[in-house]
């Protein structure tokens, strides 16, 4: 508990005083009415008279001109914030990035500043801010991260200013000098085809019937990622057999996939990716699985009806024992099939950037500044003047013998009957 140690009266209502826990003087005034108290950041006592009377003209002036604030701690500012942008979410008027400002200010934020008057954070505070940071994280940020924590500084300046527990004057200025991270780590074919050759073994020598179906369920899960660049979590976790539908021309299908959940979907609405060929064997697979499936089921469940969370510590577990989960672009996890279907599609070259953005829910400018090694080879016929063979190995492998095409054609017609009477296929 703080104790007052000395007091010195400068005028009436007006006083300097030491506590016993700090060695510069304090002010108290009072002004219009309302006493306020605070620190002057001087040792010296003559010192200290001279700043007490400064700050005093400095509220007198804001006073005058409507422009005086009360300053409020950072944690009940940042938890004021938090609950706007809460608000807002539940009301579908906030942005989806939201989650991740909050999260930013309760695991990193609010820990390191918590009393801190928000008035009192300027430079030399946001720099201490920043050593321990990195230190919590052991490492230092990448610039994105950097950008994701400072909008959510913003955010609670903003709240703060609204509610004019500061000036607009007072916001610092916050840096994004963090580390590059521009290219990120994907699988080349082949490892891919390792990856899903040992999750097949894994699943044949499960001791476990549960275990049994996790790793069989986590293939297909990686299979969905691979061949339409959707995130894994929410996007793919909330998917219904209603969300997948077919388009069929005789002999010929293709399906899409209605995401109604997901990182962008709160901000931009649902969005519709089309599903690589290569997917319909994964997609035959699971409707033999599930015959009773209805529009409302969840496509990804066990065969009890239930959910796992085991599926990304399936898949990063099997990267970890076939030496995968290491590249020289950073550790690999469930998440990097999606940038391989991304640096897929660009070096094959099958759609140009905007189409790919809108297919996995992102920005034009996102695919330029995190695969920008990959764009040169998407113009390489133009560049080099040498037309390259269209068909890849894996389409090559759907090169239907008549027996193989009557069988999907019979499949198709059963799909699209069944999705006109039940709502999926």
């Amino acid at each position: 508990m703080t104790t007052q140690l000395e007091r010195h009266d400068i005028k009436p209502g007006m006083y300097i005083f030491l506590q016993n826990n700090s060695k510069n003087w304090y002010v108290r005034f009072s002004l219009w009415g309302k006493w306020y108290c605070k620190a002057t950041k001087e040792a010296d006592k003559d010192r200290a008279i001279a700043m007490a009377h400064r700050i005093f003209i400095e509220h007198e002036i804001r006073a005058e001109t409507n422009t005086l604030t009360t300053s409020k701690r950072f944690r009940d500012v940042a938890e004021k914030a938090i609950g706007t942008m809460k608000a807002d979410l539940a009301r579908k008027a906030g942005k989806a990035i939201y989650e991740d400002y909050i999260g930013a200010l309760q695991n990193y934020h609010i820990p390191f500043f918590d009393r801190t008057y928000i008035t009192s954070i300027d430079s030399e505070k946001l720099r201490d801010f920043d050593l321990w940071r990195e230190n919590k994280m052991k490492r230092r940020p990448a610039r994105s991260t950097l950008m994701t924590h400072n909008a959510a500084m913003q955010m609670v300046f903003k709240e703060a200013v609204e509610n004019k527990w500061m000036l607009q004057m007072q916001i610092p200025s916050l840096t994004t000098e963090g580390t590059n991270t521009v290219r990120r780590a994907a699988f080349t074919p082949s490892e891919y085809e390792r990856i899903q050759e040992y999750l097949y073994q894994l699943e044949q020598n499960s001791r476990k019937e549960v275990t049994k179906q996790i790793r069989e369920l986590t293939q297909d899960y990686a299979e969905f990622v691979i061949h339409t660049g959707m995130r894994p979590g929410t996007e793919l976790d909330n998917l219904t057999w209603g969300d997948l539908h077919i388009e069929r021309h005789d002999d010929k299908a293709t399906f899409f996939i209605t995401v109604r959940k997901g990182k962008t979907t709160l901000h931009t609405g649902t969005r519709e990716v089309v599903c690589k060929r290569a997917l319909q064997n994964t997609i035959w697979r699971m409707t033999e699985r599930f015959p009773n499936r209805q529009a409302k089921d969840l496509i990804f469940r066990l065969p009890d009806g239930s959910t796992t969370n085991e599926i990304s510590r399936t898949f990063n577990a099997a990267l970890k024992e076939i030496e995968l989960d290491q590249s020289p672009h950073g550790k690999r996890t469930l998440y990097s099939l999606r940038h391989s279907f991304i640096t897929w599609e660009l070096i094959a070259q099958k759609v140009t950037i905007d189409v790919l953005a809108r297919q996995c829910g992102t920005s034009i400018e996102m695919i330029e500044r995190h695969y920008s090694h990959v764009i040169p080879r998407m113009f390489s016929q133009q560049l080099s003047g040498v037309e390259l063979p269209d068909k890849t190995e894996i389409e090559k492998k759907w090169e239907h013998d008549s027996a193989v095409a009557k069988r999907w054609k019979e499949r198709y017609t059963k799909w699209e009957t069944r999705y006109k009477r039940k709502g999926c296929i």
